[in-house]
């Protein structure tokens, strides 16, 4: 059984004449990505991995999660990770070591919905900055996994 996290960076801003790579987080996103991580303390397993987008706002949200359960997490930051296209973050997901069992990918629409919708059970219009989608999968191989079980999903927007 493999668990896939899938977590859409906070929100940005845009008012900062930065490329899209470099936007940071906006205060209420900061708050919204706190607020999502301590409603899932309880859910995630005792130690996992993090793989995170390259950009300013993902990196950000990562760590903010890291905040939240210093001992359990291990992030690595990853420059493919930057990416809208879903086609590339299944292609990413299939080069998890079969050593991890449950996996955070902190990354960017469009390619999060359509990933989840792709692979879980749950149709979902849109994942929120901020939003929380775990997947389960009833394989033992990354490479191999397919359509899986939407598990659990948190949105911001439902702990206000």
């Amino acid at each position: 059984m493999k668990n896939l996290i899938i977590i859409r960076h906070a929100k940005s801003s845009w008012d900062s004449p930065v490329s899209d790579k470099e936007r940071t987080l906006t205060i209420n996103g900061a708050r919204d990505a706190a607020l999502v991580a301590e409603k899932i303390a309880d859910y995630l397993p005792a130690k996992f991995h993090a793989w995170s987008s390259t950009a300013t706002r993902a990196m950000g949200t990562a760590n903010l999660f890291k905040a939240v359960f210093p001992e359990n997490i291990a992030i690595e930051f990853k420059d493919e990770l930057y990416t809208f296209d879903s086609s590339k973050l299944e292609s990413i997901v299939r080069t998890i070591p079969n050593s991890y069992d449950c996996v955070i990918i902190f990354g960017h629409n469009e390619a999060i919905t359509d990933f989840v919708n792709t692979f879980g059970s749950i149709f979902i219009d849109n994942v929120p900055t901020s939003g929380f989608v775990s997947l389960q999968f009833d394989t033992d191989s990354w490479r191999d996994f397919s359509k899986g079980e939407t598990d659990k999903i948190v949105f911001p927007r439902d702990l206000r």
